[in-house]
């Protein structure tokens, strides 16, 4: 009741200030109707009980039907009157005028009807407070519009529809309605204009085309034209003490990385060398880089830390330290960001000013993060991250789908997890393992031996010797099994993490050293014959060093496989990939014999593969691309050519020339041919490639089998699926040069597509860029494949990527 009294006062006040009739009329209305309650209500407050509060109201005394009936009525006269406010917040303001608002509230409150409690007194006064807010907005707006038809702008201020700006009529709409749900609105200047919105939407933000009117020598925003400052070359360093400075102390997983990179540090130094006699004298633009830690910073929690000495997992410590240390030494300006108040520093957001987005341009060429530093940008970044997102790289351990990604297909379709429906471009994503073809690999390094420490190792190792993969004592539960037909032939060693006791659920016969420091455990791989895996965990860097120092890596095969739809482990992950074995990068990428894959519920087999490991000999091995040089090589390639801030358009053979021919001229012959001794179709030489990366001269155009997904058809040619190719067969000249019959080509949001179905000779391309992917496949459908071909050692690249 005091509310809405102050809030009648403060009307009056204005009424007798400007003598507005409209502003009289509301007025009257809100101090007719507290009068009238107060009226109602009259002789209530002498009916209590001895005891009760004052402002404990009774309603069983003599009238009380009455009161509450004017009661509800007067509630539901507000109420009406509200709801007609918002539609009238939401008119166009050139055709809203003084009197149609006032028919419109006449008409309103001509429509209340009776019935109520008394009960509802509090929510009927913050009522007349609201409709007292709603309407100042409203005399606000028809200010700010009169003074726009003085100024001449309201014919500029026409919501434009310009297909490169599709959404910006939606925005509108929305702003229109809800611009008063968010401070930053009018932190930024809107006032509820439709030219206060459209300079918002396309300085603040990026939906709509910049307004041709606009003084652009005010602040600068993501359309203003200003001078960028001179590309600088980056320079190779091998100097690693900034970089050590700059990762910081006081948690031990900090002290982790640091040790990690001090003890590959000479190895990073020698790669740099090698890649650098490789470009020779290439120009490389150094970038502007930030990374942010997310899964490590006090805001997401950060249990990783807590447990590095405890046996928890390291395997996104190595990477992160890997990937810190490529940056550095490819010669770009990087900033390290630990924790949300370091984040902000570098970004620039003023304290204290909430999700309100940043104006002007990114302080950045690129950021590397992770969900958690995703989800800890958006909130203090706010809404620019959606015009920043194309400088954003997610670290990303099992890899996200592009149905996954695409959020409103994901709640649709059922994809939608608490990862995931970002709306970036797949490739964003990268991974530990090239799993996933529609995100890129970004990986880690495994330590390097020189030929001479090869030959050591060969000499001094054991045969009977094992060393099994499980730090955590839980890992170990239910193996007893297989872990006695290993003891009837080796001698086993594990690294166990305790404290005081030996964890009992390690058998009596294993030799436990305990949790190892990192060069110490180099040194028991290098005497061991055998790594062996219990299933878990999956995809981690371990195997691989065991690999690189000599030893055999026995790991169970998954039947069925693990995923999403059977596994708790990886329910809720932005992927549907199926996982065969415990470490499938091992088992598809290097295989025998080096590594083994057996189902371990079968004894016989179990046997039979422990005596063929004894009877092998191997040498030390590690694939190129998880060397310092492969992963440099990798990470500058990503760095010097993918932009996915640049507009990718759709492609369209007809627009494209030969070689040779008049300037524009309309193509005639096909746009893909044959390949020699393949299957697969190739960009036609006489066609000219446009600019793209991976160079077009990469592509391999196959079909799959029904049900077949592009990860699995490119595979079994011997290629990897390329998405980045996607665009350019995604067209009706693809399907003729395959020769595929269609009755009807249409164009759809489907993350299967462009595909088609061969009995009812349908045919679908894809309409959304976000959608295509690798990874999508239908038992009903073939789908057109953008395979590649790549380099020896490097999946990652095409042969003439670099």
């Amino acid at each position: 009741m005091i509310t809405g009294r102050i809030d009648g006062k403060i009307m009056v006040r204005r009424c007798l200030v400007t003598f507005k009739p409209f502003r009289i009329f509301v007025v009257g209305i809100g101090f007719f109707s507290l009068c009238f309650l107060m009226t109602s209500l009259g002789g209530q407050f002498s009916a209590k009980r001895l005891g009760d509060s004052p402002f404990t109201i009774r309603t069983e005394v003599l009238g009380g039907v009455e009161s509450r009936g004017v009661l509800r009525k007067i509630s539901d006269m507000l109420e009406v009157i509200l709801k007609r406010m918002d539609s009238l917040s939401k008119l166009d303001n050139t055709s809203s005028t003084d009197a149609k608002r006032l028919d419109e509230l006449s008409s309103a409150i001509n429509r209340f009807q009776p019935a109520g409690l008394v009960e509802r007194i509090q929510a009927i006064a913050q009522n007349v407070s609201n409709m007292a807010i709603r309407v100042e907005q409203i005399l606000q707006n028809s200010m700010v519009q009169g003074r726009a038809v003085r100024d001449g702008t309201s014919s500029q201020c026409e919501v434009p529809r310009e297909p490169r700006y599709p959404e910006c009529p939606g925005k509108v709409d929305w702003m229109r309605a809800r611009w008063t749900s968010d401070p930053c609105y009018a932190f930024y200047g809107v006032d509820g204009s439709d030219c206060s919105f459209l300079i918002y939407l396309s300085e603040v933000e990026w939906f709509c085309p910049p307004l041709a009117w606009r003084n652009h020598s005010s602040p600068p925003t993501q359309h203003t034209h200003q001078s960028k400052p001179p590309k600088r070359q980056a320079a190779f360093r091998t100097d690693l003490s900034v970089l050590l400075d700059q990762v910081g102390t006081g948690k031990e997983s900090l002290s982790f990385m640091k040790r990690r990179i001090r003890r590959l540090a000479q190895q990073w130094a020698t790669a740099a060398n090698r890649l650098d006699a490789k470009l020779g004298q290439r120009w490389r633009d150094q970038k502007k880089i930030l990374v942010h830690v997310g899964f490590l910073t006090e805001e997401s929690g950060d249990v990783f830390s807590p447990k590095v000495l405890k046996g928890g997992p390291l395997g996104e410590m190595v990477q992160w330290a890997d990937i810190l240390t490529a940056l550095h030494v490819l010669g770009h300006n990087l900033k390290i960001s630990m924790s949300v108040k370091e984040l902000q520093g570098f970004l620039g957001v003023p304290p204290g000013r909430g999700s309100c987005p940043l104006t002007g341009p990114l302080p950045f060429d690129l950021i590397y993060t992770d969900y958690h530093g995703l989800q800890q940008m958006k909130q203090h970044m706010g809404l620019s991250l959606k015009k920043h997102k194309c400088h954003i790289r997610v670290i990303d351990t099992f890899g996200t789908e592009p149905a996954y990604n695409h959020e409103e297909y994901a709640t649709l379709h059922g994809y939608r997890t608490n990862w995931g429906y970002w709306n970036l471009n797949a490739r964003q994503y990268m991974t530990m393992f090239p799993h996933t073809p529609d995100n890129s690999f970004m990986g880690f390094v495994s330590e390097e031996l020189n030929e001479t420490e090869k030959r050591i190792i060969q000499q001094n190792k054991v045969n009977n010797m094992a060393v099994v993969y499980g730090k955590e004592a839980s890992m170990w539960k239910g193996k007893e099994g297989f872990l006695e037909i290993l003891h009837r032939y080796m001698e086993v060693h594990g690294t166990v993490y305790y404290e005081t006791q030996r964890p009992p659920e390690v058998p009596a016969f294993v030799k436990n050293h305990g949790l190892l420091p990192q060069h110490e455990l180099q040194q028991l791989l290098r005497k061991a014959k055998l790594f062996i895996g219990f299933g878990f965990p999956y995809e981690g860097p371990a195997p691989l060093e065991a690999i690189a120092n000599g030893c055999i890596f026995l790991q169970p095969k998954f039947n069925p496989p693990h995923s999403s739809l059977n596994h708790e482990f990886f329910r809720g992950k932005p992927t549907s990939r199926e996982v065969f074995s415990q470490h499938p990068y091992a088992e598809q990428y290097i295989g025998r014999p080096h590594v083994m894959t057996v189902d371990y519920n079968n004894s016989l087999e179990f046997d039979t593969a422990i005596k063929e490991i004894m009877r092998t000999k191997v040498e030390p091995y590690l694939p190129y691309e998880y060397t310092c040089e492969g992963m440099l090589e990798r990470v500058h390639a990503y760095i010097q050519n993918q932009d996915f801030c640049a507009l990718e358009p759709s492609f369209i053979g007809a627009n494209l020339s030969r070689q040779g021919s008049a300037g524009g001229n309309r193509m005639t012959g096909p746009l893909f041919v044959a390949l020699p001794n393949s299957t697969a179709l190739g960009w036609a030489s006489n066609v000219t490639a446009p600019n793209a990366w991976p160079p077009l001269s990469s592509l391999r155009l196959l079909v799959s089998q029904e049900g077949q997904s592009c990860v699995d058809a490119c595979h079994s040619t011997g290629f990897i699926c390329e998405p980045a190719h996607f665009r350019f067969i995604n067209n009706k000249e693809a399907l003729r040069g395959l020769e595929v019959q269609c009755e009807v080509v249409d164009s759809e949001i489907n993350h299967i597509l462009p595909a088609f179905s061969v009995t009812r000779r349908e045919c679908g391309l894809q309409r959304d860029p976000l959608l295509f992917s690798c990874a999508g496949h239908s038992p009903k459908y073939r789908r057109l494949c953008p395979c590649r071909d790549f380099r020896h050692g490097q999946v990652a690249l095409c042969r003439d990527c670099l």
